[in-house]
């Protein structure tokens, strides 16, 4: 058996509004409850869980490799919405994009804070 990635668990004061906000910007669904997680399915097959959480959320990062057809349209999604995006994971550089590795990527927030990034090449790949 290779080893894959299955899921991952991602907290949330608010786990529909943040599982909502996610599957909305990626064009995904959020899936049926299972337990206390609403799961989000990416393509390849990894969800994200999304859990209630009361306490205090520490920021994660999750990057999403996207075709350049899907991250015209994402990223057409996150300007829609107004939201803040970065060329750079420190945040540091806004309202810009970046071009790494001869391809295209952006972060932005979730509602709690967590590091979202769109990619259309893997690090590393070249350019």
């Amino acid at each position: 058996m290779t080893v894959q990635l299955n899921h991952t668990i991602v907290v949330a004061h608010d786990k529909r509004a943040s599982a909502r906000f996610l599957a909305d910007l990626l064009g995904l669904e959020v899936s049926p409850p299972y337990g206390p997680f609403l799961p989000v399915e990416i393509p390849n097959g990894v969800t994200l869980d999304y859990m209630d959480s009361p306490g205090a959320i520490t920021p994660q990062h999750y990057a999403f490799l996207v075709s350049e057809d899907e991250f015209d349209v994402i990223f057409g999604r996150i300007r829609e919405a107004g939201l803040t995006y970065w060329a750079d994971p420190f945040h540091s550089r806004p309202g810009e994009i970046n071009h790494n590795d001869g391809g295209r990527g952006a972060y932005f927030d979730d509602p709690d804070g967590h590091r979202l990034e769109i990619i259309t090449r893997p690090y590393g790949s070249g350019g």
